[in-house]
């Protein structure tokens, strides 16, 4: 439609769209985007006003390589020029084949491990887990163990919206509640001590009763499922590296299955390509999504070793029952494979190494302000954690004066800028949600918290 002016888009908006986790509200806070280039986004604003900002959030931690990427724009200009989709059902392609070479060759491995050579290429990375969900029964049926249904998790995970991924959320803090009798009932240990924090004897207590639960419950549990390293969505919780050792010490004393969820940290966000990387173990099944795709098209996938595949095609079903319409979209595809590209080529590691010292020194001001509880980085991943709840639209606001979006959360105001940020432009995004912070939680300094530089940073 011609001559709709930006206050009028903003208003059309919310007459009839949905926004993530928000009322339909005609109060509901809006930005316009107008343009998205590099590391920026011009926005403009209910009131008709324009503010360029850098986009601190990677686009909820996709945008690995920015807006506009010349790389990318090309990829998926090439494959429109042949053919924007395909069904995957008795069909294939170059793009999905060479994708799946690609994630395999990337994919964690260690000596007496099966390697992870098997893809599954899902829509989104709530569908991702679904699969990985399913794939675990499945085995533990083709097995000889249909009892084997239920999942083992640690509190404060989150997997995604849909019901499966919901059930293996966290059962206090997750949207358990509003489902009642519609999740499946998953067995779930405490969540491992805080990596800043963390000595000898807290690790081995947490293990003790991790070793407890699952030798309680293993009888009917098909996996183990966990983010690694790195707790996204569910509070940014970083946990010490030997913690991953141990869960793949269960798993394999019980003969569950170890599921990765590495969709908020795989492709370099912790400081390695993977966050597995950081303990030298290897899962059964990973899960990967968000960045596969540097932003540009919804794409996740599942890997599974080449065993689990083999006996799940050779149970009762005879398949591994998921097949979305646009599995192994061709396009996305394409472009998936330019990412990976761009992450194959190596700069990805000083990339983050640089991110990281900017981040850990320009939030260093945070913990002087009487709001903040504790502020904390692993890799490009940057977080201030209040003592109380954040004013979500005050300090969303407040930052974009100061040139910077952000989207907090619960107590958390934290940054996973692309990987192209250069050194200026984390210093404008740690001093503006630093000044954010202060003008509307807390404008006096007072009391310092002690820095915390979480394990497993570059």
């Amino acid at each position: 439609m011609t001559g709709v002016t930006p206050r009028g888009l903003i208003q059309r908006d919310r007459a009839r769209l949905w926004h993530p986790y928000a009322p339909a509200s005609p109060d509901l806070p809006l930005w316009e985007v107008e343009s998205a280039d590099g590391v920026r986004l011009l926005l403009r604003g209910d009131d008709g006003r324009q503010h360029e900002v850098v986009d601190a959030m990677s686009s909820w931690w996709s945008v690995i390589h920015g807006y506009r990427h010349p790389v990318l724009d090309a990829a998926a200009k090439r494959q429109l020029d042949s053919f924007s989709h395909v069904m995957f059902g008795g069909l294939t392609h170059g793009p999905a084949v060479e994708l799946a070479e690609r994630l395999v060759d990337m994919a964690p491995s260690a000596p007496g491990r099966s390697r992870l050579e098997r893809v599954f290429l899902a829509d989104s990375g709530s569908v991702a887990v679904e699969v990985a969900l399913k794939l675990a029964v499945q085995f533990q049926t083709a097995s000889g163990h249909p009892q084997r249904q239920r999942f083992l998790s640690i509190r404060g995970g989150y997997h995604g919206d849909t019901f499966a991924a919901m059930g293996v959320c966290d059962p206090v803090d997750g949207m358990h509640s509003a489902f009642p009798g519609l999740l499946a009932g998953n067995v779930f240990a405490p969540r491992p001590p805080a990596a800043a924090s963390a000595t000898p004897e807290t690790v081995q207590a947490w293990a003790a009763e991790l070793r407890d639960i699952t030798a309680a419950h293993s009888g009917g549990l098909a996996a183990i499922i966990v983010e690694p390293l790195l707790q996204g969505a569910g509070g940014m919780h970083a946990y010490p590296a030997e913690c991953l050792a141990m869960l793949r010490q269960e798993a394999d004393r019980h003969g569950l299955l170890l599921i990765f969820d590495e969709i908020a940290t795989g492709f370099g966000r912790t400081g390695e390509l993977f966050a597995a990387d950081h303990a030298g173990v290897v899962p059964d099944i990973m899960c990967v999504g968000k960045a596969l795709t540097g932003g540009y098209l919804t794409l996740a996938a599942m890997l599974c070793t080449e065993d689990i595949a083999a006996a799940v095609s050779g149970g009762q079903a005879g398949a591994l029952l998921h097949g979305p319409t646009f599995m192994g979209n061709p396009l996305a595809c394409a472009v998936a494979n330019a990412s990976l590209g761009i992450i194959n080529g190596g700069g990805w590691r000083a990339d983050v190494g640089r991110i990281a010292a900017g981040l850990e020194s320009g939030l260093a001001p945070a913990r002087e302000l009487e709001a903040v509880r504790d502020v904390r980085t692993i890799g490009a991943v940057g977080v201030i954690e209040l003592h109380d709840a954040v004013d979500v639209t005050a300090v969303t606001a407040a930052a974009i004066r100061h040139g910077v979006w952000v989207r907090p959360f619960r107590n958390l105001v934290y940054t996973m800028p692309p990987y192209i940020s250069t050194a200026a432009d984390v210093e404008q995004i740690t001093a503006g949600m630093t000044a954010a912070v202060a003008e509307v939680h807390d404008r006096v300094p007072a009391r310092t918290c002690v820095p915390t530089r979480l394990g497993g940073a570059a």
